[in-house]
This record gives structure tokens, C-alpha cells and sequence, in this order.
């Protein structure tokens, strides 16, 4: 590991504004990611800024029946939080199906948005990876690429994103709210993380010396009937070859609300709202369910070792709205 200086930050601003001064520097919450691949030579930070002691660790009823997950809630408090398991149930069970009981009580909110591919290649230092050194090619392409996006791709880059948490908060239309420089700012979850494109080094749209203060989820009625589904190769602790995080609203025998969003297929949590069209105003049929399947993975760019993922996450997410289909 690398020398570095280690600050705690004792109020927001002072720890925003130390980040925000030092191109080097960078937040430290639960340090479960970050603290890894500062360890495998991947992160080199030259100031980790500790804002641990922050006021943002609470889980909060909002005005119009919605949540504000705190950036340091702890995931195991958010994933046992009454009103998070009364009104989104997919998110306490994607954050249950994430990591080890061990991890999941340093794990936070903000860290998981956070958290960076496990592609073995970008975890390699010894290995091609435009992600960690742009523009010196990506060993995946043409590598054992199993684990690896089949949505969102581009030829720099097919690293899939690893969180569970992040499938869910797309699925439910949350927002990150941010505080930087010019201020506070809210952005929609699904603009929150980048496509890879030419520069798979930029995962998402925040600026540097911003910190992310909460999440916030909007009150969404069809979320109270919702499933997170996740196959891994071991049961007990991996992350996903593929998942989905799915809610269906069902009145007078029609839908009339549905979310959809893949996990462990896409560069980034994958909502997919064509294949929610094709469920809106349908009755619930295995045939709807099919054809809302088959738009989940439409554009999928699958590579040698990685092409299973494509049926896989298309009979997830049948199972997923047969399911919740078969409660309302």
C-alpha cells in the first residue's frame, strides 16, 4: 500500500472543502471497497478524508411518504429499517443478498453507489485495464470474460457494476443528493452512474470534491409488492451473474405500475423501462411476462464466456414478475 494522510473530517464543509483542494484526495466512509484496492495498488490516494463522523447516518421519513437513506447509514440498519421493509422490500433484499453480515455493518449507502467493478482485470495490476490506466487497451475483451457486462458495453470497457443496492435504487427512481463547490444538487439514479464509452475511467457524474449526502426513494405504491432475485455462484457470499429488482402494481386485473432494473449483465444498474412498457395496462400473462423479458435484454453484446447471461437474466426476470404476478 502506498503512504498516505489520513484526516477526519469533524464538519461537512471542512472535509468537502479538503477534497475539493487536493486533486489526490478522496472521501473514506466504510472503506469495505476502497481500502482493497488501495491494498492492491488500484486506488493511490494521496489524503483519505474520514467523514465518518458526519451527521449522515439516519434514515428518514420524508414529506411525501418517501425515504432519505443518510450517505453513512450503515447497509445492515437500511436493510432491517421498518419502513424500508414495509415499503421497498426489493431494497432490503438486495442489500441482504450483498456481501457478508461482517461487511454489510461498515458497508454505507454512499460507498455502495460508490463501489467499483470487480473485473479481475481492473483489479490486476499486471493486466491491461482502461478503467484503471485509460487508453492502455482492456484484457476482458478477449480474456476469460464469464463475469463480465453484456449491456452497456463498449470496446474499452465491459466491467459490469457490482452492487445489489444500486439494482434496487434504480428500480425505484431514487436520487443521489450531492454537496459540492457550487452547492447542493439532486441526480436522477439512473444518470448517477456513466455508460463506459471511450473513457471507462469516468463512472459516474460526480464532480470531484463532491460528497454524496443521501439517497433519497420516492414514495412508489407498487414498490410494497417487489422482489429482488440474485444468481451467484455460491449461495453464501459472491457477486451477481445476474439479478433483478422488479415491482408490479396490479388493479381490476390490469398492471398498472412495473419497475424493472438487471443487476451483474449491465456496465451500470440497468433500469429498463422498455420492457416495463410492455407490461403497463397488459393483463398479467406468462406471455406478457415473456415479451417484457425479451426487452430487458434487447441490445445484449455478449462475448465468448459471458453469453448465458443473456437467457439467464431473461428467465430471471419471467420468474421475478411470475412471482409478484401470482401475489396481487
Amino acid at each position: 500500500m502506498n503512504p498516505f494522510q489520513y484526516e477526519q473530517a469533524q464538519e461537512l464543509n471542512s472535509g468537502a472543502e479538503r477534497v475539493l483542494r487536493t486533486p489526490e484526495a478522496t472521501f473514506l466512509a466504510g472503506g469495505t471497497n476502497l481500502l482493497d484496492l488501495m491494498k492492491l495498488g488500484v486506488e493511490k490516494p494521496a489524503v483519505l478524508v474520514d467523514v465518518r463522523k458526519l451527521p449522515l447516518a439516519q434514515v428518514e421519513e420524508l414529506p411525501d411518504g418517501g425515504l432519505r437513506l443518510g450517505a453513512l447509514a450503515r447497509n445492515s440498519d437500511v436493510a432491517f429499517h421498518p419502513l424500508v421493509k414495509e415499503r421497498y422490500p426489493l431494497l432490503s433484499q438486495a442489500l441482504l443478498a450483498g456481501a457478508s453480515a461482517q461487511l454489510r455493518n461498515m458497508a454505507t449507502v454512499g460507498g455502495n453507489v460508490m463501489q467499483r467493478t470487480r473485473c479481475s482485470y481492473f483489479r490486476d495490476t499486471s493486466t491491461r485495464c482502461n478503467k484503471r490506466e485509460p487508453g492502455t487497451g482492456c484484457s476482458a475483451l478477449e480474456g476469460i470474460n464469464r463475469g463480465h457486462a453484456v449491456l452497456g458495453v463498449s470496446e474499452a470497457c465491459i466491467a459490469t457494476h457490482p452492487s445489489d443496492m444500486a439494482v434496487a435504487l434504480a428500480a425505484l427512481g431514487a436520487t443521489v443528493r450531492v454537496k459540492g463547490e457550487k452547492g447542493e444538487r439532486s441526480i436522477p439514479f439512473t444518470d448517477f452512474h456513466l455508460l463506459p464509452g471511450t473513457t471507462p475511467q469516468r463512472e459516474t457524474v460526480l464532480e470531484h470534491g463532491e460528497l454524496i449526502l443521501s439517497v433519497d426513494v420516492p414514495a412508489l405504491p407498487a414498490a410494497k409488492q417487489s422482489l429482488y432475485i440474485k444468481v451467484r455462484d455460491r449461495a453464501s457470499y459472491a457477486f451477481a451473474l445476474a439479478s433483478v429488482a422488479a415491482a408490479l402494481e396490479v388493479k381490476n386485473g390490469r398492471i398498472e405500475q412495473a419497475r424493472l432494473a438487471l443487476g451483474g449483465v449491465g456496465t451500470k444498474p440497468w433500469r429498463v423501462p422498455a420492457a416495463e412498457a410492455k407490461l403497463v395496462g397488459q393483463a398479467p400473462s406468462p406471455e406478457v411476462f415473456q415479451a417484457a423479458a425479451a426487452a430487458a435484454v434487447e441490445g445484449a453484446q455478449p462475448r465468448e464466456h459471458n453469453g448465458f447471461k443473456v437467457e439467464l437474466a431473461r428467465r430471471l426476470v419471467v420468474r421475478a414478475l411470475t412471482v409478484l404476478g401470482g401475489r396481487s
